[in-house]
């Protein structure tokens, strides 16, 4: 079994977002770049499906040259190899642009499963993985809180409000998975010093046969018209007791309306 896995390097979660005043992008030189967190539960999902029938697993991944980082990281996990889309006509580009990119990445390579997170903690729109099952031409089992794998049959259980349904799909297929799926494993030293080794292609939009013009910011068909920075958190009321700070409280709760 070959498997894809689909990684993105998003900002920390701890630090404070901007975004650029020129470009009204988010500034992602002004935070440490790290793993996507659930992007971490696709590579785990992978690793078992080939621990449990055989294969390789494929790290791949579209960003700047520091998301090199996030790409081994992720191999250090136990991958076998790394694809990483480099270019900086990329740059700004949103999820139509990227999801052709990605399938583009992809395409051609005999993948029998293609695996996502659920969605990045930088933009949480979990459009991708449809995206690009749909450019592939491919049954897509998105939100997925199991997955099995029978000879050519993909069996998910697929997350609900009411619960989760049961669905299968004839494989090659791409998947999004939830972090109830599994829980990932630590890189272990072994594995950091191996990935270092492991081959990773690089690869530009125009090797792709990706004309620039349809990718990056100036193709994207959103953007932000404005902005403001958020107005900084107002004093508190700070009441002294002194015998009667119980009705000094209920006073400011009924002015400010709460009660």
């Amino acid at each position: 079994m070959k498997i894809a896995v689909c990684v993105k390097q998003v900002p920390d979660t701890w630090a404070e977002k901007k975004l650029k005043a020129d470009t009204s992008t988010l500034d992602r030189e002004s935070a440490d770049g790290v793993l996507n967190e659930l992007d971490e539960y696709a590579v785990e999902q992978a690793l078992q499906l080939v621990e449990a029938n055989g294969g390789e697993v494929v790290i791949v991944t579209m960003g700047p040259e520091r998301a090199a980082e996030t790409l081994r990281k992720a191999i250090s996990m136990g991958a076998d190899a790394g694809i990483h889309v480099l270019d900086n006509n990329l740059a700004g580009s949103d999820a139509i642009a990227t999801s052709a990119v990605l399938a583009k990445a992809l395409e051609g390579r005999d993948f029998d499963l293609i695996i996502f997170g659920s969605e990045s903690t930088d933009a949480r729109m979990s459009v991708i993985p449809a995206m690009v099952a749909e450019r592939l031409g491919l049954a897509q089992v998105t939100f997925a809180q199991k997955v099995s794998v029978d000879g050519t049959t993909l069996t998910a259980e697929r997350v609900t409000d009411y619960g989760f349904d049961t669905l299968s799909a004839t494989l090659p297929a791409v998947v999004s998975v939830v972090e109830k799926i599994n829980e990932p494993r630590y890189p272990s030293f072994k594995g950091i010093m191996a990935a270092k080794k492991k081959p990773v292609e690089t690869l530009t939009a125009t090797d792709l046969g990706l004309d620039p013009s349809v990718v990056g910011a100036g193709a994207a068909w959103s953007a932000v018209a404005d902005f403001a920075a958020r107005p900084p958190k107002p004093a508190g009321v700070v009441v002294e007791d002194e015998g009667s700070g119980g009705t000094s409280i209920a006073d400011y709760l009924t002015t400010s309306k709460f009660i």
